[in-house]
Parts: structure tokens; sequence; C-alpha cells
């Protein structure tokens, strides 16, 4: 076929040797088509531009491979896992640095990679809707931190859109952390120095890095080599955007006293905030109904601004119809795999739900199996069976679903494919399905933050935001009514902060004071709780701890099957049934072999794991 057939041959045969030459390695492979661009060992995926497309829509096309491909050449993923932090908005703002670094030798080098990296960032800031952003509160930091050390790095003007980000937040950071920002510069080709350097502007803005590495081997690249082989593998998910809060940071040092805790590198969160651990509080025991109640070492400041919203109240008509429309044509390319894989399950459940007979009774159909036995023997007596259904049906599913900022994206969309899938599959089967979502009204607190600081700012003033539980679908709604809903999942602005143990005690309550008989929670986040106004005026570690308290209590006090699925984050390590994924479209198939292996066991040999 000519290249008059295909137009975009030379598009893709200059763009894969430009990736290949930058990346040093001619053994890459290269492909174009559909879905979010990715990188996997020597493999690359792009997107390809439509026919006619402009040239800053090749140009971003372009910056994506640029950037995977000097990610490839200069960015060592071992060191960097050792060096990152362990997880909350420091790990964030840990990675957006590094990226900058990366991107700024490309951009050093070669004007043309600049400008292709250019034309990249802001398409992606574009389709994060940074460019809408009105208020301080929206504009995440540790993006602005990123950005403003893409630009101290290259002496390049940002693009509109990422300029719009970082607006908001240049003086403050400047005033905190000018110094290592100049600093960062001269060690821009040495990923172990800069890392320290990014750690230092991590301290100057307040957050504590929580690393995991002996002080003595910072420096030492051999070190570096023999690292734990188990660490967390690299992941694009990221936790929620969050955002400082400047007002008590500046109250805070101004008398020299913090309430966040500074840990050391080899510090462990389990070891902090006796005051927090559920282990030195009296046992919470489940009311009669099997509802969990708070723990007594966690409370709200205020909950009369909390809420649990139906979705449809959330969006209008109009919009969630064009919300829907937009999950649909995510789900068009996937439809082979997803229908493949609502078969498979459907299969799986349907095997299990076989009708089964019971025999040798005085009464019922007749058995004819057993009828030569009676015509050899006349003194053998007639046998007789019945039919009888499994109980399984009697069985509900509840999927809890992170619906914060650090979903947003490809992870979200996953998220929301899969419960489409899920289901309709389970409804198919006749199994009542239930999914839900928690984030919270507000970035950065909210009313009860403002109500907070108007009397006075009292120390430990526990939860400090305002929670935001959505109901996508009740257990008892029809599909056909609810399935629009799904797509409010899919606008932006919907997603902020995560207070995951709080949502899990709502999502089980829920469910546990229902008529089936068999009750299972699922559980799909991308790591830990993060809410910055909560965590900067309390415990470092106050949310996760009754995230554990409220694991604990569900699996070892309550009838409910808990299933864990972490997008990019282990937690296998607070849930005794998890799994965790790297890649988002690993999502629906992980979700359909958990609830098929757990509908295959029995509860009470899930219990003795």
């Amino acid at each position: 076929m000519s290249e008059i057939d295909q137009p975009l041959e030379p598009f893709k045969r200059a763009t894969t040797a430009t990736i290949r030459a930058i990346a040093g390695n001619d053994e890459l492979e290269v492909s174009f088509g559909q879905g979010p661009p990715s990188v996997r060992g020597h493999r690359i995926r792009v997107p390809l531009p439509s026919i006619g497309a402009s040239d800053e829509e090749i140009n971003a096309v372009r910056g994506m491979g640029d950037e995977f491909a000097l990610k490839i050449r200069f960015h060592d993923d071992g060191l960097h896992q050792q060096r990152s932090p362990r997880g909350g908005p420091a790990q964030e703002m840990f990675q957006w640095i590094e990226d900058a670094r990366i991107a700024a030798i490309g951009s050093l080098r070669m004007e043309g990679v600049a400008q292709n990296l250019d034309a990249c960032l802001e398409v992606q800031c574009q389709q994060a809707a940074f460019d809408t952003i009105t208020v301080e509160s929206e504009a995440p930091l540790s993006v602005a931190v990123g950005l403003l050390v893409r630009q101290r790095l290259t002496g390049r003007a940002l693009p509109p859109s990422a300029e719009h980000v970082v607006q908001f937040w240049r003086d403050y950071v400047e005033e905190h952390a000018g110094s290592d920002l100049d600093q960062s510069k001269e060690v821009i080709f040495d990923q172990s120095q800069f890392a320290s350097v990014c750690r230092h502007i991590l301290m100057d803005l307040g957050l504590t890095t929580e690393l995991d590495e002996p002080s003595e081997m910072q420096d030492n690249e051999e070190d570096t080599e023999s690292m734990d082989e188990g660490a967390d593998s690299d992941s694009e998910f990221a936790p929620e955007d969050v955002v400082l809060d400047e007002e008590n940071m500046a109250d805070e040092n101004a008398e020299g006293d913090s309430t966040m805790m500074e840990m050391d590198a080899d510090t462990d969160m389990d070891d902090l905030g006796a005051e927090a651990d559920p282990d030195e509080a009296p046992m919470q025991l489940p009311d009669d109904s099997g509802r969990i109640r708070m723990d007594v070492n966690y409370h709200a400041f205020h909950e009369e601004f909390d809420e649990i919203i139906r979705a449809e109240e959330l969006c209008e008509a109009d919009e969630m119809l064009r919300l829907r429309a937009l999950l649909d044509q995510q789900l068009v390319p996937l439809q082979h795999a997803t229908s493949k894989l609502a078969n498979r399950l459907q299969r799986k459940l349907m095997a299990i739900q076989n009708r089964t007979w019971e025999y040798d009774l005085e009464e019922g159909m007749l058995d004819t199996s057993r009828l030569t036995q009676v015509i050899i023997d006349p003194m053998n007596p007639l046998a007789f069976k019945q039919e009888k259904e499994m109980q399984f049906r009697d069985t509900v599913v509840s999927l809890l679903i992170d619906s914060s900022g650090s979903m947003r994206g490809r992870s979200i969309t996953i998220a929301a494919m899969s419960a489409d899938i899920l289901g309709r599959t389970l409804e198919r089967c006749s199994v009542r399905v239930e999914i839900l979502g928690f984030t919270t009204r507000a970035w950065r607190g909210g009313q009860s933050r403002e109500r907070w600081i108007a009397e006075g700012k009292a120390t430990n003033p526990g939860r400090l935001n305002d929670l935001r539980h959505i109901i996508y679908k009740a257990a008892d709604d029809p599909w056909q009514r609810s399935r629009r809903n799904l797509g409010l999942m899919m606008r932006e602005e919907l997603l902020k902060e995560n207070i995951d143990g709080e949502a899990l005690i709502w999502a089980h309550n829920r469910l546990v004071t229902r008529p089936e008989q068999r009750k299972v929670l699922m559980v799909i986040s991308d790591g830990l709780p993060v809410d910055n106004s909560t965590l900067l005026v309390n415990p470092s570690n106050y949310l996760e701890q009754h995230l554990k308290y409220a694991i604990d209590m569900i699996e070892s006090h309550s009838p409910v099957e808990l299933i864990a699925i972490g997008i990019g984050h282990d937690v296998t390590h607070h849930y005794r049934r998890a799994v965790t994924i790297t890649d988002a479209e690993q999502l629906g198939g992980v979700m359909t072999e958990q609830l098929a292996e757990l509908f295959q066991t029995e509860p009470a040999q899930l219990r003795r794991r």
C-alpha cells in the first residue's frame, strides 16, 4: 500500500526514529493507536493524530513520545523508588519534580523537543481542566511546584494552562523554597543529588517525606543498586491532589511549634500517634444490627456539613446524559473485551447456581435411574427425587469506589467501566448490586474548617473536611434506571480528597442491615486516605489509623466479606484479602476474578485465613 493510501506512515516512521534516538535504544517497539499513551519495558504506545491535525496537536503527540524516551534514558526507576516518599502528597510532589527534571534535560538539549514537550504539557493541563481554575483552593500544590521547578530549570515560559495553576502558588513557593529551587539547577543531571534537593523542597513546604532509606547510604549508587527488590513498583497513579493550608502553616511557624509530626527515615507509620492507635482504645463492638460505631479516638469537628447524596442530585439531567455518552464512548473500543469479561463471570456464577437434586425421598418425581433395580427386585421400593435451588442467589455486592482527585483520568474511567460491567453481569445472575463513591465536598476543608477557624482553632480538632458520600446505584434500584448515574464519575470537578475510614464504615453499615444472607463489600482505591486540612492539625497518621480500625472491625467482627483492590499502591498490608494492580486496565479482570473466586469459597474459610 502506498504512502498516498497511508498518509500518516511518514509521521510514524519519523516519530519512531526520533523516540529511539532520544532513548538511545534502537530496539524500542513504538506503536500508534487509540487509547492512553503508555510505556511498558521496551514498548511505547502513543496516540496517532488525525489527518488534518493542527501543528499544535502533532507537536503534542511528538511530545508524549519524547517524554517517554527521555524517561527511559535519564531516569533510574530503582533509585527513584528508593528516594521517593512512601505516599501522600509528598510522593505526588516528588514525582512531579522528577518529571520536571526529565523534561528540562530534553528541553535544554534540543529546541524541537522543548517545543514538543510544551505542547504536550498544554494538552495535559487542558485535559485536567487546569485552565478553568478560578480560586486557589482548586489549584493542586504538587502540580504547581512541579511546574515551577520545570520553569526554573528550563528558563522557558510555561504554557497558558500550566501558568494558570502556578499563579496561585508562585509567591508562596518562592518564599519558602526559593533557594532550593535555585540549587536544583546545579544537579539536574545527577538524579541522586537532585532527589536530595527535592526532599529539601518538600520539607521547605511542610510535607513529611516518610522515606525508607538509611541516611548513610543516600548518595551511594552501589547501595542504591542493592536495595530490596521487594520495594513497591512505580506507578502512574498518585495520591490525591492536595494543597497546603498556608494560613495554618504560617501561624504554626510563627509560634515555633507545629502539630505535624516530623518522622525519621526509619520510623514506621504504625509506631506513631499512640493516641490514635485503635489497639489502645476500648473495643467498640458492632451494635445489635451489626453496624460499626466510630472509633473512640477519632471524631469529626462538625458533621452537619457532611452529605449522603444520590448521583442524580449532583448533576443536571442533560449533563448526566452527556457524561454517560462519554463513558459509553470509552466502552466502545473495549466492547469485545468487556463482553468477554461479562460472559466469563456469568458462566462462573451460573455454574455455581446450577440446580441440584435431593434423592431417596418418599415422594416427589420418580427417580428413573432406579427403575432397573425395581424390575430386577420387585421388593425394592420406588425412589423419588426433588429439585432444589442453591442458596447462592441470596447475595448482595457493594462496590465502594474512591472518587478522589488521584483517580482523575484513566483510573476513574476504568473504575466506572468496571462498575458498569459488573453491575450488568451480577444483576443478570440475580445478585443485587450497590455502587457507592466517596470524596469530599471541597478542597482544603470547606465549611468545617471555616467554623474551626471562627471558633478559635482548637488543637487536634479531628476531621476538618466535609464528606460527600455518593450513591450511584442503590441495591434495590433497577439497573436500567441507574446506569446513567455512572457517567458522573467522569466529571472532573467531582473528584477531590478521600477519607477512607468513614467511607468504609458508611458502606458497611448500609450493607450489613440488608436481608440477604451473603454480603460482599469491594473497595477500589489507589492509596491511603489523604485530607490535607485534617492532617495539618492532627497527628500525621490520624486518618490511616482510623482506616485500620474500620478494616479490623469488618474483618474480625462482621459477617460482611471485604475485598480491596489497590490501584498502583500496595494495600495488602492493611486488608487480609487484597490485590494490587499497577495498571488501571487490569481492574476489570481482577474484579471479575476476585468475585468469582469469592463465590466459590465458603465465608468461614475466608475468616480463617
